[in-house]
C-alpha cells in the first residue's frame, strides 16, 4: 500500500480537534456521588422511610452512595424493614447496623406490617435477608467498617434519629479520631431553633445528644423541629406516585402510620436534602456557633465566629422548592438492575 499524504483540509481538520479537545479539557469534571451513612430511629415516625427512599433516588441519580444505614432504635422489625427497602431499590448488598440495649424498644405498625406480610403462597410480600433485628451486627461496628474504607474528609453522616449510635462512636477507642479523619459533615435532624421546646430525638437520649454536640469532629448543620414542621408531606402523593407499584413498602408503612388521609411533616427529609445538596439553596444557614443541650433536652446556639455548628432557615419561597425535591425523590420508582 503506498503511503500519500494529509489532504488540503487536513490542517483544517487538525484545528476543529484542537479545539474540541481543549472544550472537552474545560468541561467541569462529572461530579463524584458524596458517600453517605444514614443512622436513624426507623419505625417512630413515616419520615424516616420517606427519608431512606429519598436517598436511594438520590443514589440512582448519581448523586449520594449509601454505604450503610445504622439503626437507633432498638426493636424487631426496624432492621427487617430497612433491609426490605434497600431490597426493593435494588440495594440488597447495604449494610444495616442496629442499636443494643438502646431506646424506643416497641415495634410499630409502620415497619411491623410491610415486615411481616406474607402472600397466599407463604412467601413474604417483601424479600429481604434479615428475618430480626437480632440478625444485623452491633451499629458502632458497622460504623467503624464501613468509615475505615473510606478516603479521608470524605464521608457525610445523616443522622434522623437519637444521637446514640454516633455518642457510642465517640467513646469507643479511637471512634473521635476516626470520625476526624472520615467525616466531613454531619447533616442531623435534632433540636428546635433559635429556641423552642425539647425536641423528641433529642430528648429521647440527652446524655448522647449532650456527648455528640459537645465532641463531635466535623462540622454540624442542624435540622430543627420547626423546618420539618412547616413543610408537610401530602398524602396524595402517597396516593398517586408509588402506584406504578402494586406493593410498595414506603406507601404501605406510610398508610400504616396513621389512618388515611394525612399530611405528616418532613423532619428527616430535610436533613437528606441538605447532605446530598448543601449548594442547592433550598434552605438559608444561620451564623455560626457551638449547640449545647441542656438537662431536659433544649438546644441552644451559642454564637462563635469560627463555631462549627449551624442550623437550617427556610422562606416561604423555599419550602416550595423543597417539597417539589420531596415529590419527585421520594416517588421516583427503582433502577432494575
Amino acid at each position: 500500500m503506498s503511503y500519500e499524504p494529509f489532504p488540503a483540509a487536513a490542517p483544517y481538520n487538525i484545528g476543529m480537534f484542537l479545539i474540541f479537545f481543549t472544550l472537552v479539557l474545560a468541561m467541569p469534571a462529572a461530579a463524584v456521588p458524596v458517600p453517605v451513612v444514614f443512622d436513624t430511629d426507623m419505625g417512630n415516625d413515616i419520615d424516616d422511610a420517606l427519608a431512606l427512599a429519598m436517598l436511594h433516588a438520590l443514589e440512582s441519580r448519581g448523586e449520594v452512595r449509601l454505604l450503610a444505614v445504622t439503626i437507633t432504635k432498638d426493636c424487631r422489625s426496624a432492621a427487617p424493614f430497612v433491609d426490605l427497602v434497600n431490597h426493593f431499590y435494588g440495594r440488597p448488598g447495604i449494610p444495616v447496623g442496629v442499636v443494643r440495649d438502646g431506646k424506643t424498644p416497641g415495634d410499630t405498625p409502620m415497619i411491623q406490617l410491610p415486615v411481616d406480610r406474607k402472600r397466599p403462597s407463604g412467601e413474604y410480600v417483601y424479600p429481604r435477608r434479615l428475618a430480626t433485628g437480632a440478625d444485623a451486627p452491633e451499629a458502632v461496628a458497622v460504623l467503624r467498617q464501613v468509615l475505615e474504607s473510606q478516603a479521608n474528609g470524605a464521608v457525610v453522616m445523616i443522622q434522623v434519629g437519637f444521637s446514640t449510635n454516633l455518642a457510642r462512636l465517640l467513646a469507643a477507642p479511637g471512634g473521635r479520631d476516626l470520625a476526624a479523619r472520615k467525616v466531613r459533615l454531619l447533616s442531623l435532624m435534632g433540636g428546635a431553633f433559635p429556641a423552642g421546646k425539647p425536641e423528641y430525638n433529642i430528648k429521647m437520649d440527652i446524655p448522647s445528644a449532650q456527648k455528640l454536640f459537645a465532641e463531635w469532629p466535623s462540622p454540624i448543620v442542624a435540622s430543627g423541629f420547626e423546618i420539618g414542621e412547616s413543610i408537610l408531606y401530602p398524602a396524595s402523593s402517597i396516593e398517586q406516585d408509588f402506584a406504578y407499584a402494586p406493593d410498595h413498602p414506603i406507601a404501605e408503612a406510610y398508610r400504616a402510620y396513621q389512618q388515611m388521609p394525612y399530611d405528616r411533616p418532613t423532619w428527616d427529609l430535610t436533613s437528606v436534602l441538605y447532605a446530598a445538596r448543601p449548594a442547592g439553596k433550598y434552605f438559608g444557614l444561620s451564623a455560626p456557633g457551638r449547640i449545647v443541650v441542656d438537662d431536659q433536652g433544649r438546644t441552644r446556639l451559642e454564637p462563635r465566629r469560627r463555631g462549627p455548628h449551624r442550623y437550617l432557615t427556610v422562606s416561604a419561597a423555599q419550602r416550595r422548592r423543597v417539597l417539589a425535591a420531596f415529590l419527585e425523590l421520594t416517588s421516583q420508582p427503582p433502577v432494575r438492575r
